[in-house]
């Protein structure tokens, strides 16, 4: 079995780091929307290293 990773996603925006999950397959980058509370919107959130 394979162990979780913890990863940050960062707002494509104005690059805030909001949201800290895990995942197990970190062969890819996770792109995601989600709520930015600096932008006030839904907005492109990108797995940071």
């Amino acid at each position: 079995m394979k162990e979780k990773k913890k990863i940050i996603l960062t707002c494509s925006e104005c690059l805030s780091r909001n949201y800290v999950t895990f995942h197990n397959n970190s062969s890819k980058r996770i792109e995601l929307m989600k709520y930015c509370p600096k932008c006030n919107r839904h907005t492109l959130h990108k797995q940071t290293k």
